[in-house]
């Protein structure tokens, strides 16, 4: 049966209620969290950490806070790129470059004084490029702002820097868009070398035309609204970029720009989530020629094999959403990620009263019909106090062999690391929090948690720069950790994903004989039998150990039948023949 789009819309509606009905809410257990109850403090607050080691914390530099309002928003840090062993933290005050080639004590490499909003960062080769979006950033950087409401001064778009030396960076493009740019994703193209793209997310107000021209704030097809932009960076002329396309990504198949989401709530008992006349965050996945949207009322699934032309393939809306904001893929493109900012990152939702659903990841699975279907939740287990800013913000993925696991910050609920192999049913693994940091409430915690080489790197927006390492326990073995930490990168970006690819080497094997021992994947002889071959094997010369894997790998494929968890033997069979060649 056809059904209307409102009644499609009240269908799904009704099915993701049910679905959220299902979450379990907080237990006795969760009520006792070691989490609730931290002593409030800026540098000298409680903590409550599990199955991690801090390994560093870098306070604030003097000139980079307030120490007379410690959650002024011009001061606040925000999100992290990385290169090689540079840590690159955006913020409202510019940008600072931090060397963390001993991890346990980071140092300021650079600190570039450069306002104009939360200075989102990526960084390509010698290029990085700054988000801007404020009405008061300014072409040279300058800290004085713009009083004028028109002004040729006035910068909103994406600054592009030449870091290639990094103690004198150049400002070497200015793109200007109407909306600014709240944040950007790096976009290349594996059929083109010679240049990257950059998607642009403007949240902000429609500028004057009368300071760039083309710029209006209507529901037509002149519209200033209702689209990305993206910019061609050709990369041995970066001053050369330019906006080469406007796609209207939220159009109908009548040419109506504005058809999607068009703002207020779902029913009684949902969210209100606002009109989808724009995009938060958009994360690309060249390898799989998709991007995942989270657009103010709606999620929505992109087609970007030509990255300079995405085509919307899917869009969803959640009841349980009041503002879709970013969104992460599982390695291999069968789970999407969407987080909920609801009260926008200043508000406290991590509340005993709050529902577990809202402020909260919705989960979804991929198919190869490329649509997205909702199975399931994750919110932050441990309630947070009424002066915490709580609510699902910035992760990455953890590149643990044969699973999905997410390191996820939660401002001031501080970071939590949960699994969401099984998306219906995301459990939480590890953990560590603050106490508030302030016994009113403002702005501080966790912008971003993101894994890179081996360590979980934290952007505190308040107090500084952290460093973890995963510590071994009933929920992610010693092998696990040291699989993860052989997948090694020049660079990572926060919305730009890159194919995880493992290793041939014996801890990725013995990950996988780890995940069917406490799975009970095969019985506990055959498991010690395979670890004692692994063993072996790696103590012999290249060519016993070839043969011995070679030999194994036949073994294993007699197990395939008897195991309840035939995918993981198969992975196992293929991690076992990489060592054979």
């Amino acid at each position: 049966m056809t059904l209307s789009c409102q009644s499609r819309r009240g269908a799904l509606a009704a099915t993701l209620l049910a679905l959220s009905a299902a979450v379990a809410t907080p237990s006795i257990a969760a009520a006792q969290d070691p989490r609730i109850g931290l002593k409030t403090g800026f540098q000298d607050a409680g903590e409550a950490i599990k199955n991690l080691e801090l390994i560093s914390h870098t306070p604030k530099q003097a000139g980079w806070f307030n120490p007379q309002a410690l959650g002024d928003f011009g001061f606040a840090n925000s999100d992290l790129a990385f290169q090689k062993n540079l840590v690159f933290q955006g913020g409202w005050h510019g940008w600072q470059a931090w060397d963390i080639s001993n991890p346990k004590s980071p140092t300021l490499r650079k600190a570039f004084v450069c306002q104009g909003g939360q200075g989102d960062l990526s960084v390509y080769g010698k290029l990085l490029f700054m988000s801007v979006e404020d009405l008061a950033g300014r072409l040279d950087c300058g800290i004085e702002g713009i009083a004028d409401t028109v002004s040729a001064q006035r910068f909103r778009g994406v600054r592009i820097f030449d870091i290639s030396d990094i103690d004198n960076p150049r400002q070497v493009a200015t793109v200007q868009t109407c909306r600014g740019s709240h944040t950007h994703t790096l976009v290349t193209d594996p059929k083109d070398q010679a240049n990257i793209y950059v998607y642009v997310q403007g949240t902000g107000p429609v500028r004057s035309p009368n300071e760039l021209a083309g710029c209006a704030n209507t529901t037509d097809a002149t519209s200033a609204l209702f689209r990305i932009e993206v910019i061609k960076v050709p990369l041995a002329a970066p001053q050369n970029a330019e906006i080469v396309n406007t796609p209207r990504i939220f159009a109908d198949g009548q040419g109506n720009v504005a058809g999607l989401w068009q703002g207020g709530a779902h029913g009684s008992g949902t969210q209100s989530s606002g009109r989808t006349d724009q995009c938060h965050d958009i994360t690309a996945y060249p390898q799989i020629g998709l991007a995942a949207g989270a657009c103010s009322g709606n999620g929505i699934l992109l087609d970007i094999k030509d990255p300079a032309n995405p085509k919307r393939i899917d869009e969803v809306i959640d009841p349980n959403f009041a503002y879709w904001h970013s969104a992460t893929f599982n390695n291999a493109g069968t789970t999407v990620l969407f987080t909920d900012e609801w009260g926008g990152g200043t508000a406290p939702r991590c509340r005993a009263s709050d529902k577990p659903t809202w402020g909260a990841n919705a989960l979804f699975t991929l198919g190869t019909d490329r649509q997205l279907k909702q199975v399931g939740y994750y919110k932050l287990p441990a309630a947070q106090s009424d002066v915490e800013n709580c609510v699902a913000h910035n992760g990455s993925l953890i590149p643990v062999p044969g699973r999905d696991i997410m390191a996820q910050a939660w401002y001031q609920g501080g970071m939590s690391v949960f699994d969401f192999t099984n998306p219906a049913k995301p459990v939480e693994i590890a953990y560590f929090d603050r106490g508030p940091i302030l016994d009113e409430l403002t702005l501080a915690g966790y912008w971003s948690t993101y894994w890179y080489n081996g360590h979980i790197i934290g952007s505190e927006i308040g107090r500084g720069l952290d460093i973890f390492e995963l510590k071994p326990s009933e929920f992610l073995s010693a092998n696990e950790i040291e699989a993860a930490k052989l997948v090694k990168y020049d660079e990572v970006n926060p919305q730009l994903q890159t194919k995880i690819v493992w290793p041939a080497a014996f801890p990725v094997a013995r990950s996988y004989v780890d995940q069917l021992e406490r799975n009970d994947g095969l019985p506990d002889a055959r498991i010690a039998a395979i670890n004692k071959a692994l063993d072996t094997a790696e103590k012999a010369s290249v060519t016993a150990r070839k043969g011995a894997m070679t030999l194994l790998a036949s073994q294993l494929a007699g197990d395939v039948a008897k195991s309840n968890d035939p995918a993981k033997v198969r992975a196992l069979i293929d991690a076992v023949r990489a060592l054979s060649r």
